[in-house]
């Protein structure tokens, strides 16, 4: 089953002291779709945003044991995606925060 939208690919951003440290860098995180490839996710952002990107890092992260109370459960997994850009490109949402 192949991811279509682009849309669909890119979840949101990843909103971290971490992750706005590497804006300096051409750098930046993005949760996405657990089934999305490197490709998908470079085309995606590409057609998004505009720009030209030149490497992805990928990792999956296990879901964690949270707890309310005294109910207990799991965070859910997720993707994310380190996107490097070229020299002259940036994305303006990164930027503005």
């Amino acid at each position: 089953m192949a991811i279509q939208n682009p849309r669909d690919i890119i979840i949101g951003p990843v909103i971290s002291e971490k992750s706005y440290s590497g804006v300096h860098e051409k750098r930046y995180s993005f949760f996405v779709d657990l089934r999305a490839t490197k490709s998908q996710i470079k085309k995606a952002v590409e057609d998004i945003f505009n720009v030209k990107v030149l490497n992805i890092s990928t990792s999956n992260i296990k879901s964690k044991p949270k707890r309310l109370g005294r109910s207990i459960g799991r965070s859910s997994r997720r993707k994310k995606a380190v996107v490097t850009l070229g020299k002259k490109d940036k994305i303006d949402f990164f930027e503005s925060v």
